[in-house]
């Protein structure tokens, strides 16, 4: 089928932002549906390539995955269009929404919801651990990788990119045995690549230093620099990026406390857009505490920028690159490595959010190497318990969708907290 118009595809693309809500396999499902099913716009081996491409990526996989298919049928211009559609929409819901929690959320009947948000959002977290597993852990070596992976973070501390680069490293060396089709043509020269990296780091960088600098605001350069060092060592899509950001956000910097960590998340499970939005409400309290509801909006914006600004560098750098990446063996090795240290990685995150969200008191301890989270059995709130396992027949069993089970939730913390 022949590429649309320009103004066709906006169409479509502004559709699926709106529509684009369930965190990442649901937006690349609906993705599949428009642009491959539906359209005919991409191949099935285009959309596979550039997915896999994607998943090998930092930061949010169904956000590049769209502005590569943009790229592909339109240039930079339709990248541009398609990534920012998806991500608009649900950016400004969420820029609303941080200022109401702001605002409100302290107020009883807000705590009362979000103590179902945050047991269903566990749930969630686990779902996605499950569903990754299950794609990532075909050897005995990717269960082996994984397990290593959250021994690594959960009890050694050790840094979340050092995690990334070795399991990287294992399943390059182990990839020679994959087998691959020929390679096909690359269409641009280094010299093109590298005036396209040149350009896209200014555009990523250059206002976020003037930022630091200029302004009389230490947050907003910290907020910067944080999630600009997020958007290039986060490889693994969002709950990767969860799991890394998480625990620095709270437990490094102190912006905010697990339990708002996981209010952010249910909020950005409920919008539309990629879920690595949260960073959004997270640059947005981080700031307005420091200055008031208008420095949280710039801390807002800058983190978007910081986050999203490195997405439109690696698609336009790689998209010329993407097929023949898709035919080389020590890259797709190194590829399911990381995936597989990925579920590792949601483990943690899972591990980390249940002794938070069930337990209100929990401390970080050390004995030696090793790091230990020790909880409060006298903390311990069983409705997180009841409202969780009510979550878990819903999404796991029943498969009732997470908008629906967050809004039982939610009924279910007013419920029991007023008892």
């Amino acid at each position: 089928m022949s590429a649309p118009s320009l103004r066709e595809a906006t169409r479509e693309w502004a559709r699926i932002g709106v529509l684009s809500f369930g965190g990442p396999a649901a937006q690349i499902a609906l993705m599949h549906r428009i642009v491959v099913d539906e359209r005919g716009w991409l191949t099935e081996r285009q959309f596979l390539n550039a997915l896999s491409f994607c998943m090998l990526l930092p930061g949010p996989e169904a956000m590049q995955l769209a502005t590569y298919a943009g790229w592909r049928m339109h240039g930079v211009i339709g990248g541009l269009i398609a990534g920012l559609l998806f991500v608009i929409p649900g950016a400004l819901v969420i820029l609303a929404l941080a200022a109401l929690y702001v605002l409100y959320g302290t107020l009883p009947l807000a705590e009362a919801v979000f103590l179902g948000i945050k047991a269903a959002v566990l749930i969630i977290v686990i779902e996605a651990l499950l569903r990754v597993a299950k794609r990532a852990l075909l050897r005995i070596e990717h269960w082996i990788i994984a397990g290593l992976a959250f021994v690594a973070i959960f009890f050694l501390a050790l840094p979340y990119p050092l995690v990334i680069a070795a399991a990287a490293l294992v399943g390059a060396i182990r990839g020679s045995d994959i087998e691959t089709g020929p390679a096909p043509a690359i269409t641009v020269t280094i010299g093109q690549t590298l005036r396209t990296i040149a350009l896209w780091l200014t555009i990523w960088l250059v206002p976020l230093a003037v930022v630091d600098i200029a302004l009389p605001f230490d947050i907003l350069g910290e907020i910067g620099r944080f999630f600009s060092m997020l958007a290039t060592v986060t490889f693994g899509g969002a709950y990767a990026v969860l799991a890394y950001m998480a625990q620095d956000a709270v437990e490094g910097y102190g912006w905010l406390t697990a339990g708002e960590m996981m209010d952010g998340l249910g909020l950005a499970e409920t919008t539309p857009g990629p879920l690595i939005l949260v960073t959004e409400f997270v640059g947005f309290l981080a700031a307005a505490r420091e200055g008031g509801l208008g420095l949280g909006f710039a801390g807002a914006i800058v983190t978007l920028w910081a986050t999203f600004a490195p997405c439109f560098l690696w698609i336009f750098a790689g998209a010329p690159y993407i097929d023949w990446i898709g035919t080389r063996p020590r890259l797709r090795g190194a590829l399911a490595a990381i995936t597989a240290a990925v579920v590792g990685v949601i483990l943690n995150l899972s591990v980390w959010f249940a002794l938070h969200v069930v337990f209100a008191d929990v401390t970080r301890e050390t004995l030696g190497p090793l790091t230990l989270w020790i909880p409060a059995w006298a903390s311990f709130d069983w409705r997180v318990v009841v409202i969780a396992a009510i979550a878990a027949l819903m999404l796991l069993r029943l498969h009732l969708g997470i908008a629906r089970t967050l809004a039982v939730c939610a009924v279910l913390g007013l419920a029991l907290s007023a008892l």
